[in-house]
């Protein structure tokens, strides 16, 4: 699977975020402004040097960035046995099944996209299913809730409180989980990490050491700042705060492209 971001993605939200223009960038780094806009719209892009004088303006790694813009690391394959993932068709997001027993106990992660298709193959694995957890707002994370709801009414929907009001009536039965707090599961529990700044409530479910992001953190990349009241600040710190101070091996599963784990994002993505 390739990375959700390429270069000119990177580029894009680090200068949206730091709110620098390719002027700004020009001035600062002696490149051309021309040369910027090129790579930020994938165009083109920088060499090794040009590519360490724009992370310092952007508060971006100079070595990160370079073998980002260089296409010099992707992470490699993971497959868990108790995590099921789904690509969410028509959206280009991913669901996911984690599941005890042999799926006697099962919970969903992001219900998006044609209901039919997570009906199916919550039916072909023979799931049980315990909880339906949402980790933002965003249409390609929650729009096939209420379907998926309405086939098994007794799975419980979590959710953050700030961005509750996505799946519309359902709202009001969902449960809604505070930062740090754990919903049994089994013989584990899983932990609501609050992870702002994609949104407002966007938030983290730690399962084991398996910690499904949603548009948090991607491998190599973040999510866009798009919070109401959150920022491109509390994205990063977020990361920084609530992800990084996992255990190294925790497994990352992202809303968007491949997995990954802290240990890896750590040494290769550019944010940090």
């Amino acid at each position: 699977m390739a990375l959700e971001d390429e270069f000119g993605d990177v580029l894009t939200k680090a200068m949206r975020g730091t709110r620098a223009t390719a002027d700004a960038l020009a001035r600062a780094t002696g490149l051309q402004a021309s040369e910027i806009d090129d790579w930020r719209r994938g165009r083109d892009v920088p060499d090794e040097a040009q590519a360490r004088a724009l992370a310092l303006p952007l508060r971006l790694d100079p070595g990160k960035l370079a073998d980002a813009a260089a296409q010099r690391w992707h992470p490699e394959h993971i497959s868990l046995p108790d995590v099921r993932h789904h690509p969410q068709h028509p959206h280009p997001s991913n669901g996911y099944v984690f599941f005890l027993d042999g799926g006697k106990r099962a919970a969903l992660v992001d219900p998006a996209g044609i209901p039919g298709n997570l009906l199916r193959i919550l039916r072909d694995g023979a799931y049980h299913l315990e909880y339906i957890f949402v980790t933002h707002k965003h249409a390609d994370h929650c729009d096939a809730t209420a379907d998926v709801a309405a086939s098994f009414p007794k799975a419980k929907i979590v959710m953050h409180r700030a961005d509750v009001e996505a799946i519309g009536s359902l709202a009001s039965s969902a449960l809604l989980v505070k930062d740090g707090e754990e919903v049994p599961f089994g013989d584990a529990r899983i932990r609501l990490l609050h992870t702002p700044g994609h949104t407002d409530g966007s938030s983290s479910y730690l399962f084991k050491s398996t910690l499904f992001t949603g548009d948090t953190l991607f491998a190599g990349s973040v999510g866009g700042a798009y919070g109401d009241a959150s920022t491109y600040e509390d994205i990063l710190n977020s990361v920084r705060s609530k992800i990084f101070t996992l255990p190294e091996d925790t497994v990352l599963m992202p809303g968007h492209g491949p997995p990954s784990k802290v240990a890896w994002e750590k040494e290769h993505n550019p944010f940090f």
